[in-house]
């Protein structure tokens, strides 16, 4: 057993404001686990150093592997920066696209909340502010998300 008789005890759970859970926009996203307030730093702590590999090398890559790069990379023309290891994957690289975001990423390319978010509440961020290409998808418009909350 360990003692922290000396070392100052920091609480893991501090500055943490999201988890990994069901998304209701796309398979799985970022759920928030507690109130956001507008303007707050989302992932606070969050210092994984990005790698930047070339679109080229990750098309010659097996199927299963390349996908990795284009769910979660982040484009730059010809580049894709990802973790310097993707088992690495933090909550942040699940937010999901929404026209109606409440996150944005700052040009230091951290999120901070557009507004108040409620906890249980999906993180989102409209990709178009930070991809310099089209979507690889049809973004669903707000309209269209509502009517298919409402079926299921």
């Amino acid at each position: 057993m360990r003692s922290n008789r000396r070392r100052k005890l920091v609480a893991p759970h501090l500055g943490v404001y999201a988890r990994i859970g069901p998304s209701r926009t796309h398979g799985v996203g970022a759920i928030a686990i507690r109130e956001i307030s507008a303007g707050t730093r989302i992932f606070r702590g969050e210092a994984e150093a990005v790698v930047w590999v070339s679109r080229a090398a990750v098309r010659r890559l097996p199927r299963p592997v390349r996908a990795l790069y284009e769910d979660f990379g982040m484009v730059d023309g010809a580049w894709l920066g990802v973790p310097r290891n993707l088992n690495r994957l933090s909550v942040g690289w699940y937010v999901n696209h929404s026209d109606v975001p409440n996150v944005e990423a700052g040009s230091d390319g951290r999120f901070r909340a557009l507004r108040r978010i409620r906890a249980g509440e999906e993180l989102t961020a409209d990709y178009r502010t930070f991809v310099d290409e089209p979507l690889p998808f049809r973004p669903r418009s707000p309209r269209s998300s509502r009517r298919k909350r409402r079926s299921r």
